[in-house]
């Protein structure tokens, strides 16, 4: 390991150490075990491969909910929640939360706000590069700024991000490659766990993967201001009440307030 590395026995015993582990050939063990359950998982429901092009769709269906199962299973599995114990204590005690994310990740950051909204932070999810920017320049100490890129190389994401460290604000990357250049501009590393295969551009199980952060993050950022929080949920449900339609006996809809 130590060669393929290009680095020494000592360094790899000081990483077996660091992630827990007694030594190498206590790694080694832990290795293939973790490999023996992931490839008896596969097997046993044969879900685990690229969609074909011949795949019918139950076969399309089976294997995008087991991909997205395994990304949530995964992505809970190695989180540390610690950092993340971190994160809610900043965004809880925050003057302004920034959000960050282009493309995919922009409805993920999206989703991160609009949860933030409802229970009474103040919140901003940006996805142009030019309000990003201007939106990171005026943060300051006290605020925080998450950047959302699951291959944590997007360039506007880590530009805004660095600019909103550099104004003060407490930074926070949310990726699936901890040594990306997102990291580097983060106080603080969010990573989750997802593996992409045919169909990566349409970011499907990566984005299932930072949603289910997403959600973690904001039921702490609740907890901490519980009576708070629920009160804000009450009073945005009763604001938008009058316009979600009822069912009718007939199975039609009706508008809560028409009576017709």
């Amino acid at each position: 390991m130590a060669e393929a590395a290009n680095t020494s026995e000592t360094t790899v015993t000081r990483f077996c150490k660091a992630i827990g582990v007694g030594g190498y050939p206590e790694l080694r063990i832990a290795l293939a075990a973790d490999t023996a359950r992931s490839a008896a998982l596969d097997e046993q429901r044969d879900l685990g491969g690229e969609i074909a092009p011949d795949d019918d769709m139950r076969t399309v269906v089976d294997k995008v909910t087991f991909a997205d199962a395994r990304a949530v299973e995964e992505t809970a599995g190695q989180l540390d929640t610690v950092v993340l114990q971190k994160v809610v204590d900043a965004v809880s005690t925050a003057g302004r939360v920034d959000v960050y994310g282009v493309g995919a990740s922009a409805f993920v950051a999206a989703d991160l706000q609009q949860k933030l909204h409802r229970i009474g932070r103040i919140s901003f999810a940006w996805n142009d590069t030019h309000i990003m920017l201007t939106s990171a320049a005026v943060l300051s100490k006290g605020d925080v700024a998450v950047g959302i890129s699951h291959t944590g190389a997007t360039a506007d994401t880590v530009e805004a991000l660095r600019t909103a460290r550099n104004a003060g604000a407490t930074t926070v990357a949310l990726t699936n490659f901890p040594r990306s250049p997102i990291s580097e501009v983060a106080d603080y590393v969010i990573t989750t766990a997802a593996r992409e295969t045919t169909f990566r551009s349409g970011a499907t199980a990566s984005r299932i993967a930072q949603l289910t952060v997403i959600d973690c993050l904001f039921i702490g950022v609740a907890q901490r201001h519980l009576d708070e929080s629920i009160g804000a949920l009450d009073a945005t449900r009763e604001a938008v009440g009058t316009h979600r339609l009822e069912s009718r006996h007939d199975g039609r809809r009706k508008s809560r307030d028409s009576g017709k």
